[in-house]
C-alpha cells in the first residue's frame, strides 16, 4: 500500500468513527480518577527513592521458558511484570482505575462499542526499537489466538479487531456493550512484532530455545539464566518510562535475583541462612513456630503483617464434578461436613486465619443474608434448578461445635450420602452397583499433608477409601490442565472488579476447555446467565448484584470445601531496605516490594 493510499484509509476510517469525547489520561469504572492530568507520582512511592543494589527473591518448583503467555511450560517468576508492560497501568489505591502507560490518550466512543488509544511516543522495547501501532496489533492478534494460555483468548474475546487510525493511533472495536471491556482492553500487554515474527511465539520455530530472553518494553531485561534453577533480571539504565508518573520511585533495584527451590522447607532454611532477602509466608507454622529465635527481632530479620483491602477470592478443597462420586451436590456437601475448620484453624494455624465464607470474601460483593430483591429479579427463574437454600439461607459454611460438634456432623454427612445412593458395607462406602467411594487428593506442597491428614481420617469415619499425595510442582500443573484429578486445593482470586475472568472459572464454555479455570467443571444454565450479567453489567450496582447472585448459586453447588483467608500478607525480610511512608491498598507483595530500594544505597 502507497503512503498516500494509506492516509487517505485512515482519514477514512475517523470519519466512520463514531463521535467520541474528549481523550482522558486515565479511565475509571466509577467515572473518576484520583491523580489529575500532569501528576508526577502516585502516593504509594517515594519519588526520590535511589536506584542501586540487588534483590533476591525466590519461587518453589522450576522454570523452562520465558514466555508467560503460553500453555506450555512454566515461566520464571515476575516475567510478566518486570519485562512486561500493559498498555495502561492499574492504580494500586483505587479499586477500578487504570493510567496511560505504553499509551498516553485513552478516547472512549459514545455508544462504548470503541475505544480509540494514542500511543506514547516515548515507549520504546529494550532493544531501542521503538513501539508501533502494529505491535499493539499484533498484540491483540496473538493474545486472541490459539498461540496463548486459553484464558487469554477467552478474556479478550469481546474484543473484536483492531484498526490502525494513524501512526499514533489504534481504534479497538467491541463486540457489545460492556463498561468493563475498556480496563481489560488497557490491561494487553505489548509484545515486540519484529521479535515474535523471528523467533516464534511458542516453539512453532521448532528451534526448541524456549529460554531465549524476550525483547519487551518494561523495566528489566534477563541478565543471567541458570536453567531451571534460577534467573537473574538487571534494570534497563535505558528503560523509556523511568520517569512516567506511573513508573516514578518504583522497581530500583539494579538487579533481581530469584533462586528455585523445591520444598517450602528447605526455602524457609535457606532464607534463615541468608541466601535470599525476601519472603511471603503462605504456612502458617512456618510464620508463628519456625520464624522464631536470634535471628527474628528488632536487630535482626523483620516479620510484619502487611494489611490489604484485596478481595480474598476464594480457597478450598476443590472437587472435580467430571468424576462420577462428586457428580452429585449432596455428596459434595457431605465432604463439606466432614471437615473441622475450628480444630484446623485452632491447633495447626494458631488462630490466624478467618473461616470463607464467600467466593468473593474480605469484599463488598460477598452476599450477606438472604437474597435481596435484585437479587431475586436474577434468580427466580431458575427456583427449579437450584438448591432451595439459595433462595432461604444465608452463607455460612459448616461448623463444628463443643465435643459432639463434628460426630453431629459425620452424622448429617452419611444422611446425605444415603440419599445419594451411597451405603456402609463391610465396612466401606458403596454404591448401588458395589462400587467403592475412593479417590485421591492431589497436593503440590508437602506442607497441606498436615491439613489433609485429620480431613482424611474423618472422611474415612465415612466408609471413604481416599488418598493424598504431593507430586512435582510441573506435573501438578499438567495434571491440572488436563483436569486430570479427583480433588486439589485450589485459591479462586478475585479482582475489586470482576468481569471476563469470571468465564473462564465458571462457565459451561469453559467446562470441557484443557488449561482453563474450570478445575471443577461447573456446566450450569444459571451460573452461565449469572457470569453473563457480571460481564455485561452496566453499572457498578448491576454488577455487585449479579456477583452476589453468583455467590449464593456457587456456594451451594458445593463444588468445593471452603478454607480460609487472611487479610494481609505476612512478610519477612532482612533489615537491607527502606519503604515509602504510605502503602498502597489493592496490592500483592511483589508491587509492594517494587516500591522499596536498597537502604545501603540512599
Amino acid at each position: 500500500m502507497t503512503a498516500l493510499r494509506r492516509i487517505l484509509l485512515s482519514a477514512l476510517l475517523l470519519l466512520l468513527l463514531p463521535h467520541t469525547g474528549q481523550a482522558a489520561h486515565g479511565i475509571s469504572l466509577s467515572e473518576t480518577l484520583k491523580y489529575p492530568p500532569g501528576f508526577t507520582h502516585v502516593d504509594y512511592v517515594d519519588p526520590d527513592a535511589p536506584k542501586g543494589g540487588r534483590l533476591i527473591l525466590h519461587s518453589i518448583g522450576s522454570f523452562d521458558q520465558m514466555n508467560p503467555f503460553i500453555l506450555k511450560g512454566t515461566a520464571p517468576l515476575a516475567i510478566d511484570s518486570l519485562v512486561f508492560e500493559p498498555l495502561a497501568e492499574g492504580s494500586l489505591d483505587e479499586p477500578f482505575a487504570q493510567y496511560g502507560l505504553i499509551v498516553k490518550d485513552i478516547e472512549k466512543a459514545a455508544d462504548n462499542l470503541s475505544v480509540i488509544f494514542t500511543l506514547n511516543d516515548k515507549a520504546e522495547f529494550s532493544d531501542g526499537s521503538p513501539v508501533t501501532v502494529d505491535d499493539i496489533a499484533f498484540s491483540l492478534e496473538t493474545l486472541k489466538s490459539d498461540k496463548v494460555h486459553p484464558f487469554y483468548s477467552y478474556y479478550y474475546k469481546d474484543i473484536v479487531g483492531a484498526d490502525i487510525v494513524d501512526k499514533q493511533r489504534i481504534r479497538f472495536r467491541f463486540a457489545q456493550k460492556n463498561r468493563e471491556l475498556l480496563m481489560i482492553a488497557t490491561q494487553i500487554p505489548v509484545l515486540s512484532k519484529a521479535y515474535y515474527t523471528t523467533y516464534g511465539f511458542g516453539d512453532e520455530t521448532g528451534s526448541g530455545d524456549m529460554l531465549r530472553p524476550p525483547v519487551a518494553t518494561g523495566p528489566y531485561t534477563i541478565a543471567a539464566v541458570n536453567p531451571g534453577k534460577s534467573i537473574t533480571y538487571k534494570r534497563n539504565p535505558r528503560y523509556w518510562g523511568q520517569d512516567h508518573p506511573m513508573r516514578k520511585g518504583m522497581f530500583n533495584f539494579d538487579e533481581i535475583t530469584v533462586k528455585y527451590y523445591k520444598d517450602p522447607v528447605v526455602a524457609l532454611e535457606a532464607f534463615k541462612a541468608g541466601e535470599f532477602d525476601f519472603m511471603m509466608v503462605n504456612i502458617a507454622k512456618q510464620w508463628v513456630r519456625d520464624m522464631q529465635g536470634e535471628k527474628f527481632g528488632p536487630e535482626g530479620i523483620v516479620k510484619k503483617i502487611y494489611p490489604h483491602s484485596n478481595n480474598a477470592g476464594m480457597q478450598g478443597f476443590l472437587m472435580n464434578t467430571r468424576r462420577p462420586f462428586f457428580a452429585d451436590y449432596r455428596v459434595r456437601q457431605a465432604m463439606g461436613l466432614a471437615f473441622d475448620f475450628e480444630w484446623t484453624n485452632a491447633s495447626l494455624f494458631f488462630g490466624q486465619y478467618t473461616r470463607s465464607t464467600s467466593y468473593f470474601s474480605n469484599s463488598y460483593l460477598a452476599a450477606t443474608g438472604l437474597p435481596s430483591t435484585a437479587e431475586l429479579a436474577l434468580l427466580d427463574t431458575f427456583r427449579n434448578d437450584v438448591p432451595p437454600e439459595v433462595f432461604t439461607t444465608p452463607l455460612q459454611a459448616p461448623v463444628v461445635q463443643g465435643k459432639a460438634g463434628l460426630r453431629d456432623n459425620l452424622r448429617r454427612a452419611k444422611d446425605l450420602l444415603t440419599e445419594a445412593g451411597w451405603t456402609i458395607r463391610d465396612g466401606k462406602l458403596v454404591n448401588g452397583e458395589g462400587k467403592a467411594f475412593s479417590f485421591e487428593i492431589l497436593l503440590s506442597s508437602a506442607t497441606f499433608e498436615r491439613v489433609m491428614a485429620p480431613y482424611v481420617k474423618n472422611l474415612q469415619k465415612l466408609g471413604m477409601d481416599v488418598r493424598y499425595r504431593t507430586i512435582d510442582p510441573a506435573l501438578y500443573e499438567q495434571r491440572m490442565q488436563k483436569f486430570d484429578f479427583d480433588m486439589i486445593v485450589h485459591v479462586y482470586g478475585q479482582s475489586q472488579s470482576p468481569g471476563n475472568e469470571q468465564r473462564n472459572f465458571w462457565h459451561s464454555e469453559s467446562a470441557n476447555r484443557p488449561g482453563s479455570s474450570n478445575y471443577a467443571g461447573i456446566s450450569s444454565p444459571v451460573v452461565d446467565f449469572l457470569v453473563d450479567k457480571i460481564i455485561y453489567a452496566q453499572s457498578q450496582e448491576e454488577l455487585t448484584v449479579a456477583c452476589k447472585a453468583l455467590d449464593r448459586v456457587l456456594w451451594y453447588g458445593y463444588y468445593l470445601v471452603p478454607n480460609w483467608y487472611m487479610a494481609g500478607h505476612r512478610l519477612s525480610y532482612y533489615q537491607k531496605f527502606s519503604q515509602p511512608e504510605k502503602h498502597p491498598l489493592y496490592y500483592n507483595y511483589l508491587q509492594l516490594l517494587m516500591t522499596w530500594w536498597s537502604k545501603t544505597d540512599k
